[in-house]
């Protein structure tokens, strides 16, 4: 990626390394990258990682950038964004803090903001990202495209045209690793109780959870559906297995579960934009 944009980050915690980590690779200068963060230890590791330039002080970093990312906790986002109030002169700013509207991280901005919205996930730290993508009215195509550079840079992303969709892929991506790591932990304690010592069965089940994504993601020609009925053979043990999901209406905890996140989303992106 080749980019004259000076791109600053306000927190430099873990997304903040992975798209850091993800733009370099990808050719940008660290030279136009710069980060601040009020944890002296943590902006000190950045600096000497990747050769940056660092602030204490948001409004200092916000005025050298052409893009901000927030990547604060989503609690202190409202805070965050007064401190740089009048230094976000025809900036971008993408925000990946979970939850909050842009509507809210506008007013706090003092409205009339080119504004992203992002949910990345953390598999981004290995490269391996799915982000969910917003852009208000104000967002050019230009800065789009950036945008989606920024965040490709660590995975892949999709643009949703209705905001409330970044709640769906919350629920979906953005809390999804901790339900397959709930698979594996699970099929992990299956396998013992079954007879295998725990490091073998963990192995197992981490390689077998590995293997199947891979697989869903090279098979250009067939679904996921397709997949599973390739390995599930008449009366053999998969499809008894299969059948044993189903009449747990395995389906249906999995659609309950995504509806709560999504309705929690919901409610915390109402509850973060109270804050005047």
């Amino acid at each position: 990626m080749k980019n004259n944009n000076t791109i600053g980050f306000i927190g430099a915690g873990n997304m903040a390394y992975a798209l850091i980590s993800g733009l370099i690779e990808s050719g940008y200068s660290p030279s136009n990258i710069k980060a601040s963060d009020t944890n002296k230890d943590i902006l000190s590791l950045r600096s000497n990682q990747f050769n940056l330039e660092v602030f204490t002080d948001n409004s200092k970093l916000a005025s050298v950038c052409d893009v901000i990312v927030l990547a604060v906790k989503p609690q202190i986002l409202s805070s965050v964004c007064k401190e740089i109030l009048g230094a976000t002169n025809n900036t971008l700013i993408i925000s990946i803090a979970a939850g909050v509207k842009s509507v809210d991280i506008s007013r706090w901005l003092g409205d009339k903001v080119s504004i992203v919205r992002a949910m990345p996930n953390t598999p981004a730290l290995l490269g391996k990202g799915a982000s969910g993508v917003y852009a208000n009215d104000l967002v050019s195509d230009e800065q789009k495209n950036l945008s989606k550079n920024i965040l490709d840079s660590v995975g892949i992303s999709f643009w949703v045209n209705d905001e409330l969709m970044l709640d769906a892929v919350t629920a979906l991506s953005g809390s999804g690793p901790a339900y397959f790591f709930l698979m594996i932990e699970s099929m992990t304690k299956a396998g013992v109780a079954l007879g295998l010592d725990n490091e073998t069965a963990q192995s197992l089940s981490i390689q077998t959870a590995l293997g199947a994504s891979m697989m869903a993601n090279n098979s250009d020609n067939s679904t996921p559906q397709q997949l599973r009925a390739n390995v599930t053979s008449p009366n053999g043990t998969t499809q008894t297995a299969i059948e044993s999901f189903q009449d747990q209406n395995f389906e249906m905890i999995v659609s309950h579960a995504m509806r709560a996140a999504f309705e929690r989303a919901r409610i915390m992106g109402s509850e973060l934009g109270e804050d005047e």
